[in-house]
């Protein structure tokens, strides 16, 4: 298990310097201090390890607690602003922005195992709102998960730098002030 974990860790290593393309499985297992065998009993070429990587980036979320859509919105994006950060999850984010397409597979994991996971937790606290009361009936839900989440997202490849705590409540303020029940 020691070896697995150094080498999906050596992989995503590599994923974020190099993207997809660039990976090499030589230089995982170098980096990892295994053999390419070691690597290749588990996984069949780099997609896979890929595949299987992506998957194990996956963290998570803080818990909403339920009381105030408000503070529950800027828990998970003050989180996810600070992931944003780590240069791995970058190159995901270049992937699901333009690699995607050279390589599928990787994409829908990404989308499947990631993305998809984190927008249902967003939907879920924005749906309790307007069961609530605290969010207007007609709350487009779809469009706000968009809005929330491509905010602290895209922000630090805006060049800006990087999304300070109160980031992610400014955010959250000013989406809920459109958003808020009258």
């Amino acid at each position: 298990m020691q070896a697995e974990r150094a080498i999906i860790n050596a992989a995503l290593d590599e994923f974020a310097e190099a993207g997809p393309q660039g990976l090499a499985i030589e230089k995982v297992a170098a980096k990892a201090g295994v053999g390419k065998a070691t690597i290749y009993r588990r996984w069949p070429g780099k997609e896979e390890l890929l595949l299987d990587a992506i998957s194990a980036m996956r963290t998570e979320l803080p818990e909403p607690k339920g009381e105030s859509v408000r503070e529950d919105l800027a828990a998970l994006l003050d989180a996810m602003g600070r992931e944003s950060a780590d240069p791995r999850w970058a190159r995901q984010f270049a992937l699901l922005l333009g690699d995607g397409a050279a390589y599928p597979r990787l994409l829908e994991r990404y989308l499947d195992t990631v993305v998809e996971p984190r927008r249902e937790i967003v939907r879920n606290v924005l749906r309790r709102g307007v069961a609530t009361g605290e969010l207007r009936e007609e709350t487009n839900i779809e469009a706000a998960v968009d809005l929330l989440t491509g905010a602290v997202i895209a922000r630090p490849r805006s060049g800006k730098d990087r999304v300070d705590r109160g980031y992610a409540r400014r955010i959250v303020d000013e989406l809920l002030i459109g958003l808020a029940s009258r």
